[in-house]
């Protein structure tokens, strides 16, 4: 039977130690995420949701609880072994962009590749398609500076799935753009979606994310308030 699962995740807690005082973050969440899926994590301020989105992309340590990431036991990773099993599996977009400035939009898309030691015809052809997807091909040669906001993170699209990871995970895409911008880089981070099947979730409090997810999950205090569909957000 194939394993449809891209993460599994039991019994997670995450506190921390503020001079002291324990700060409870997550408070034992179980959750599935399956293949395919365009999620988005939402809550309110403080409701935890970017640590839970942390701790299942092996960024963070659970206090308690496991994470398991296509089938792997990622959360007692540790070290180097960890570090190569994020970059080889999942990719990442974050609100800041995260680009090396001196690196043209090329050299920034194929970082990842020329770590997992791919070859340079290979990491050109990857690099110019996934450019392609998402509309800045022409640009290959240009520094990030050069780009506005909504084109830097559409590079940092680009470079997130084109070692075609197993999860794409992004954590408030869309705080720095406006939201003609934010629509667009959504709707292009849906078409690819649906056009290769790659698995996507968020952590957002954009309605413009929300509205185009297929699923959303809520969390409250740390805690899941229930899986629903974007329509209740309506």
């Amino acid at each position: 039977m194939v394993d449809t699962n891209v993460i599994v995740a039991e019994g997670i807690v995450k506190t921390y130690d503020d001079s002291g005082v324990p700060v409870h973050a997550v408070r034992g969440i179980d959750y599935t995420l399956t293949k395919g899926e365009f999620t988005a994590i939402i809550g309110p301020s403080g409701s935890g949701k970017t640590t839970f989105l942390n701790v299942l992309a092996g960024l963070d340590t659970p206090t308690e609880g496991k994470v398991w990431l296509s089938g792997k036991l990622i959360s007692e990773m540790s070290g180097r072994e960890l570090s190569d099993f994020r970059r080889d599996h999942i990719g990442f977009v974050f609100q800041a962009y995260n680009l090396f400035p001196v690196l043209t939009v090329e050299e920034n898309v194929e970082y990842i590749m020329l770590l997992q030691g791919i070859p340079p015809a290979e990491r050109h052809k990857r690099v110019m398609n996934s450019l392609e997807k998402v509309g800045i091909a022409e640009y290959a040669t240009r520094l990030p500076l050069q780009l506005s906001g909504g084109q830097q993170q559409r590079v940092a699209v680009a470079r997130a799935v084109v070692s075609r990871p197993s999860l794409v995970i992004a954590d408030e895409p869309t705080a720095n753009l406006d939201s003609k911008t934010s629509g667009a880089l959504l709707d292009m981070m849906r078409k690819l979606n649906e056009e290769t099947g790659m698995t996507f979730l968020f952590s957002t409090h954009d309605e413009i994310v929300i509205q185009r997810a297929k699923k959303i999950v809520v969390l409250r205090d740390g805690k899941l308030d229930g899986n629903t569909s974007p329509e209740k957000f309506e």
